[in-house]
């Protein structure tokens, strides 16, 4: 069964821990959710057909070995599974930007999970599957895109009450253009939350650039 393939493109990571690294990304095509703020749209439908094996041969032109699976939601294909398994047989760092709304469960364990939460304001915060939290370790990482005071309130009491800076490291982003970066960044401090606010680095080197 072939991969649909938006783009592979090397880069800078933008987000999470590895913020910084050359990264080699990998979108798959396709997501079944439609979050409002959604910076990746192009990536719902088209693509092009690809095997693992003529991914491993685009990734390995690039000198990186940290390489990010991401989409759209990369889970929503069944050859995702065995992708993440090959990059890391091949000796690469691997990451994985998902959506938590799919079952992250049988994802190679060598592979650290970029999971987000969605929040309220995102239009799809009932497509969280919280079973997913039982899976984490502390090599995954939670992410909320924080759109509104609500969304970032709703963020702390799942924070709170879910203890979820026990399972791993949890980010917190503004969403771009709808949140001012400080506000945020002055709600963290004031409750004290055991959080990493982050801004998406790609971003402010190259705007919201395909391919970036």
């Amino acid at each position: 069964m072939a991969l649909r393939i938006t783009e592979i493109f090397y880069s800078l990571q933008g987000e999470a821990s590895r913020v910084g690294l050359p990264t080699v990304f990998v979108r798959l095509t396709g997501c079944p959710l439609r979050c409002t703020w959604c910076d990746t749209t192009y990536s719902f439908t088209g693509g092009e057909a690809a095997t693992i094996e003529s991914v491993l041969a685009e990734v390995g032109k690039y000198p990186a070995r940290q390489v990010c699976v991401t989409g759209g939601e990369p889970l929503s294909q069944k050859e995702c599974l065995p992708l993440l398994s090959a990059l890391c047989d091949a000796g690469y760092d691997v990451s994985l930007e998902t959506s938590g709304a799919l079952d992250v469960a049988g994802v190679d364990p060598r592979v650290s999970r970029i999971m987000d939460l969605k929040a309220p304001g995102s239009g799809e915060v009932e497509r969280n599957l919280w079973s997913n939290l039982d899976c984490l370790n502390a090599r995954d990482e939670i992410k909320v895109v924080i759109a509104s005071r609500d969304d970032y309130e709703w963020a702390r009491e799942a924070i709170r009450q879910r203890h979820l800076d026990r399972l791993c490291p949890v980010l917190l982003s503004p969403a771009q253009g709808l949140l001012e970066a400080r506000s945020l960044a002055e709600w963290i401090l004031a409750d004290g939350l055991n959080v990493r606010f982050q801004l998406q680095l790609h971003k402010l080197l190259w705007g919201n650039m395909q391919g970036k």
